[in-house]
């Protein structure tokens, strides 16, 4: 087995401190450090040095990680890449194991996950380094009979059965001779009840291997006699379909075909991120969806006032060209109805867009976000509720706020969680201030939320942004919206804090990298 120092690790990250933090940790335990804060110069260094493993960020300007990814598989498909990774970035995570990243961690790193996440690097590239070695051996010293194929396998044993991923090998006639501890676990077969008893064929669904053994000797995916990372599923023991990333390799001594080996990678992990990713925006829109109903009847209020007294004048310049010509003053008056109604016409269009652009269910996209816009937009939806409740609003915007990386619509979600749950805690009525500024020392722009309400006690401070925790009585509310609003500002990378006593009110913190 390799020593550490026989390790050499490149890491591409564009925060120089992430860089030189990992580097300290990985050098003082005997890794030989590269580093590069970029895409483009962490090829370079890839191509000139040749490390076995890659750590690289995601979200880099430039090539990101996932681009990073690909150029080094198809470059070198034995280097091993860990890809970090926000927490919002899973969808991204995903792809990356899909395109056999050896794992995945998220940020901020932990110690002990990147250990974990080194050694599983380590002995996926010495497992694949051998068994491709290995491979060669079979080829050439290819013997006459299973049976001694499997002797001459069983050689080996160590080395199959220790490896992460699934391993299965058959004869020409189709029947399993190799079956590795990975499979036995994925499948709930004995090694036992299946080496020469029953075909590779068998362990998947009907038909489904005769497409693969098609695919297998086409060149489509991955060249002839030869099939990478193709999605498809096994059957367990129990029945229960396995989804696969299927990788295999037809044998052959000399020119005819003796074999077929197969590696299979369990997919249920990304599968269980991808369910996670999609519960996570179902219930972003199932909140978003609480505060659209919340606003909805004062909007409707709000709309209608203007109209009406858009149609009253509609009626009231009917009524007065009925009665003939227009006089000069009529005339002036009719232009005065007409800019007024044109006004109140518009204000409404506005609302309404605004209340329309909220309800959407968008993906996840950032961009630069004005933070003062955000927070006039989040007022003219909240506006007329907080007024039927006799809610005054005072603001103080500072203008010399840099624009933050980030998506304006979940970010205007989670103001408009915070200026509705200040209502519901200020029924009688009460003052509403938000204020924006910036910390240029610690570069983050902050957002605040205060309300006079009746505050929040000492001892649920610590749970209120807990999913389906609440203090509203029931029935008033599902307890989504302060976790929801907690876990998009982290995936922003910023941060949310609140401080409040019981009957002196709340207010809350956000505080958002800038981008300038």
């Amino acid at each position: 087995m390799n020593q550490i120092k026989d390790w050499k690790v490149l890491l591409i990250d564009d925060d120089e401190g992430i860089r030189k933090v990992m580097s300290i940790t990985l050098e003082d335990v005997g890794y030989r450090m590269l580093t590069a804060p970029d895409g483009k110069s962490g090829i370079e260094l890839l191509r000139e040095h040749s490390p076995q493993i890659v750590i690289t960020d995601i979200r880099m300007p430039g090539m990101d990680g996932i681009e990073v990814l690909k150029s080094i598989k198809e470059t070198d498909p034995d280097k091993e890449v860990i890809v970090t990774t926000a927490y919002g970035e899973i969808e991204y995570a995903i792809q990356a194991l899909q395109l056999d990243a050896s794992d995945f961690i998220t940020k901020p790193i932990n110690d002990t996950a990147l250990r974990v996440a080194l050694e599983r690097a380590k002995e996926r590239y010495t497992t694949r380094k051998e068994l491709r070695d290995y491979t060669a051996l079979i080829e050439e010293r290819w013997m006459d009979t299973a049976d001694e194929l499997a002797k001459l396998l069983n050689y080996q044993e160590k080395l199959i059965e220790g490896s992460i991923d699934g391993i299965a090998g058959c004869d020409r006639e189709g029947k399993i001779i190799v079956f590795n501890n990975s499979m036995e676990q994925m499948l709930d077969y004995s090694a036992e009840s299946v080496i020469g008893k029953i075909s590779l064929a068998q362990l998947f669904s009907k038909g489904e291997w005769e497409t693969l053994a098609e695919k297998l000797h086409g060149e489509e995916y991955g060249g002839e006699n030869q099939l990478l990372l193709y999605e498809t599923h096994l059957i367990s023991k129990t029945g229960v379909e396995i989804p696969v990333q299927f990788s295999a390799a037809a044998l052959f001594r000399e020119t005819e075909e003796i074999g077929v080996v197969g590696f299979f990678r369990d997919l249920r992990k990304v599968r269980r991120l991808e369910q996670k990713f999609a519960d996570q925006a179902r219930l972003l829109h199932q909140d978003k969806m609480i505060s659209l109903g919340t606003l909805a009847a004062s909007v409707v209020h709000e709309i209608n006032n203007p109209l009406t007294g858009v149609l009253n004048y509609i009626r009231l310049m009917i009524k007065i060209t009925g009665r003939g010509s227009l006089s000069e003053e009529q005339i002036e008056k009719f232009q005065e109805y007409l800019k007024l109604m044109g006004s109140e016409v518009g204000r409404c269009s506005e609302i309404v867009s605004n209340l329309l652009a909220f309800s959407r269910k968008s993906r996840l996209e950032f961009s630069d976000v004005d933070i003062n816009d955000l927070i006039e937009k989040c007022i003219l939806l909240s506006d007329h509720k907080l007024t039927l409740q006799n809610i005054q609003i005072k603001t103080d915007l500072s203008a010399d706020i840099p624009k933050v990386m980030g998506d304006f619509n979940q970010l205007q979600q989670s103001i408009l969680n915070l200026i509705l749950n200040a209502a519901d805690a200020m029924p009688e009525g009460g003052i509403l201030t938000i204020e924006s500024s910036f910390n240029s020392e610690s570069g983050l722009a902050e957002i605040k939320v205060a309300d006079t309400g009746f505050g929040i006690a000492k001892e649920n401070l610590t749970r209120i942004f807990d999913p389906f925790f609440s203090t509203k009585m029931e029935g008033k509310g599902l307890g989504l919206g302060l976790s929801v609003v907690y876990g998009i500002i982290d995936r922003h990378k910023g941060s949310i804090e609140v401080e409040s006593e019981l009957d002196k009110g709340a207010v809350f913190t956000i505080k958002l990298p800038g981008n300038g």
